[in-house]
């Protein structure tokens, strides 16, 4: 029943697609420039704004027991800054990370495939509130989940991963397939109904891709390549075959082993830098660079690749509930953390950030080598250069903004030391706990 509608469902809907599709093409010239609503200037910050920022990135990389980072910190009104530390990996005559080294987008992946989802939308081929069994009838269990609640993660299902991190970490070039990953998030306690509440869900991610590609009759590349990839020019980003497992000269993974207790074993060290994208895949399986994954979040952020209704369906926001700070909000497909809108998380091995500020287009990107600290640690890293990042002063004839961030400097510094659990050395970290002056 679900492949005859989804035939019928495309059929329909080719022309719209086709229409879509031209329009972005027409009104672009191919090409959709995501920071060209803020006239970003072409100008470097001052060299106290430089040096604070570099401090925090060498102190992410020391105090996540990362062997090298690289981020990237743009203000339209005053400049940029991309920074490089550390080296590739751990190994001996090791290469050191620059600017231009590829890293593992993590969860950020989730955005491009939420993305897919509202350009269908906007192309008539699926709806938000279309249930996910219209598309997926042969998994059980799927009963009042719709497309959209997978992408804003209220959907219940639980996440896949935390399961099988033990697993992935210890064995990083094993090929999972899609239904045992799912079969492993399903099979996991519910997290409650669907629509009740937000718990961030990889299994829905991944439900939602299979759910696309039935619709459409396409795979998750393809979707990718014609609805985000192309139109923003992000040439260096995209999923790796699974058997794809050697990145030469990326960032690479590590991990440290889990104990008995399920605590961190810092004494272990999992090498996961050949790995296989099949344990992410369409949540969290992607590869890219700096400015890639700039332009992908100036786009999430601004909903520019979308229409005037899915981008407002995109950033119609509610409180993460729980005990999270009342200016912690998630969207669809992201979270809000005060006027920053991104995602921060972590794959085997790699923990990535990325948010724009939608209003003034202040932008951060980091990208570090080692899992362990967690999510948190790159979310609370991200939020201390987006502290130094909003007070660079602009230059002659640009009027700097007033950008409210509801943390300071000193307080993103000091929650990555609480959150770093395997610093690289303990001289490392106390190199590294000498906070910045505040910017």
């Amino acid at each position: 029943m679900a492949d005859r509608t989804g035939g019928r469902r495309r059929a329909a809907s080719a022309l719209a697609a086709i229409i879509a599709v031209l329009a972005l093409a027409g009104c672009t010239g191919g090409s959709v420039d995501p920071a060209g609503r803020f006239e970003p200037v072409d100008a470097a910050y001052s060299d106290e704004v430089v040096e604070q920022l570099d401090q925090v990135l060498e102190q992410a990389v020391a105090l996540s027991g990362s062997s090298g980072g690289v981020a990237g910190v743009w203000a339209p009104w005053a400049g940029g800054w991309t920074g490089a530390s550390g080296t590739v990996d751990f190994r001996e005559k090791s290469r050191p990370v620059t600017e231009e080294t590829d890293f593992h987008l993590a969860t950020v992946t989730s955005e491009i495939t939420c993305l897919i989802l509202l350009r269908l939308v906007d192309a008539g081929t699926v709806s938000l509130d279309d249930p996910v069994a219209e598309y997926v009838d042969r998994i059980p269990g799927l009963e009042g989940i719709t497309l959209e609640q997978l992408c804003r993660h209220t959907s219940g299902l639980a996440d896949y991963y935390p399961g099988l991190e033990p697993h992935v970490v210890a064995n990083p070039e094993r090929i999972w397939s899609p239904n045992e990953l799912l079969a492993g998030g399903l099979a996991t306690k519910r997290t409650g109904q669907p629509g009740e509440a937000w718990s961030y869900s990889r299994t829905g991610v991944l439900l939602l891709a299979r759910a696309l590609e039935e619709a459409t009759g396409r795979d998750w590349n393809q979707l990718a390549e014609e609805y985000v990839l192309e139109p923003l020019g992000l040439d260096d980003t995209g999923i790796p075959a699974p058997d794809d497992t050697g990145h030469q000269g990326a960032l690479g993974a590590y991990a440290a082993g889990i104990g008995g207790d399920g605590k961190a074993d810092c004494a272990v060290i999992h090498d996961d830098s050949a790995q296989s994208s099949s344990i992410g895949a369409a949540a969290a399986g992607a590869v890219s660079d700096l400015d890639d994954t700039r332009k992908l979040s100036e786009a999430f952020a601004t909903g520019v690749l979308v229409g005037e209704h899915s981008a407002r369906e995109l950033w119609t926001t509610e409180h993460l509930g729980g005990d999270a700070p009342v200016w912690e909000e998630f969207g669809l497909g992201g979270a809000q953390y005060g006027p920053l809108r991104g995602t921060a998380g972590e794959s085997a091995g790699s923990l990535t950030a990325a948010f724009t500020d939608a209003t003034t287009g202040l932008t951060v990107v980091i990208a570090l080598n080692n899992s362990t600290s967690g999510a948190a640690f790159v979310r609370e890293t991200a939020f201390a250069l987006a502290s130094i990042g909003s007070k660079a002063a602009a230059i002659d004839g640009r009027e700097q903004p007033l950008v409210e961030l509801p943390w300071s400097l000193e307080q993103s510094t000091t929650k990555m030391q609480e959150l770093a659990l395997c610093p690289t050395a303990p001289e490392a970290a106390e190199a590294a706990g000498e906070e910045p002056a505040e910017g």
